[in-house]
């Protein structure tokens, strides 16, 4: 199995904890996170309890998902790959949903995070 199979069968419900673990840890909230998976997949926070309750591969949490238009803006490295020039799509758009919470754990600032227009 490749790199993008894997990533494709994990499954929300096994990652969700491990984000929320990694942004508590630096002092940020589960609200901050839904927040900023909501802005990337469109989900509202009952979305993602049921998502995680029926344990969705990413491959099926990013089929169901209406990417934000601004996800391209999410641009850097993250676990040694540059976000913008991976190109399978499913792998990339984890690793939107990766980085995001990085820089979430990293204290940056909401409206930095969710690509607010200045």
């Amino acid at each position: 199995m490749d790199h993008n199979e894997r990533i494709a069968k994990l499954t929300f419900a096994g990652v969700y904890p491990m984000y929320l673990a990694k942004v508590e840890k630096k002092g940020r909230t589960k609200e901050e996170l839904d927040q900023v998976i909501e802005w990337l997949t469109g989900f509202d926070v009952h979305t993602q309890a049921a998502l995680i309750e029926e344990k969705v591969t990413f491959e099926t949490f990013f089929q169901r998902a209406t990417l934000n238009p601004n996800a391209r803006l999410i641009t850097g490295v993250i676990c040694g790959y540059r976000v913008e020039d991976i190109d399978h799509p499913l792998t990339q758009q984890v690793r939107y949903l990766d980085k995001l919470v990085d820089e979430l754990a990293k204290g940056k600032k909401m409206e930095k995070i969710l690509r607010t227009a200045h």
